[in-house]
């Protein structure tokens, strides 16, 4: 019987491309990340760890443009989260915490997605 491959050779370099480009998310001390290369399925991304329930969300990719998504969004929301507690804004929404911030932020932390997807040879 013939296994199925969810993923080409060519699509796993590129993911793992987009995985180096977001480095920076796993280094982060309260940030429980982990992207695990699966094989033939594709990549996993791990997150919120805890020792009584291991790890409490996980997403599957198969290709470089979903895994980068996937990243960024994961990225700016963790930046603008803490962009926020440095502003004492913790009592805000989290849908309200980006329109909070300063223009010149928002701006700044949104003309980052071109750095990353350049970077990592995605086109948007």
């Amino acid at each position: 019987m013939e296994k199925t491959v969810y993923i080409t050779e060519e699509e796993r370099e590129k993911c793992r491309k987009v995985i180096d480009v977001f480095e920076e998310l796993y280094e982060i001390e309260d940030e429980d990340i982990l992207l695990v290369d699966v094989g033939r399925y594709g990549f996993v991304k791990l997150q919120c760890y805890t020792a009584s329930h291991g790890f409490e969300e996980l997403d599957t990719y198969t290709d470089s443009n979903s895994l980068f998504e996937g990243l960024w969004e994961e990225w700016l929301s963790l930046n603008v989260f803490l962009l926020a507690r440095e502003m004492q804004l913790a009592d805000v929404l989290y849908d309200d915490l980006f329109n909070n911030l300063p223009k010149e932020k928002q701006s700044e932390l949104t003309g980052r997605k071109d750095y990353f997807a350049k970077k990592a040879g995605i086109t948007l």
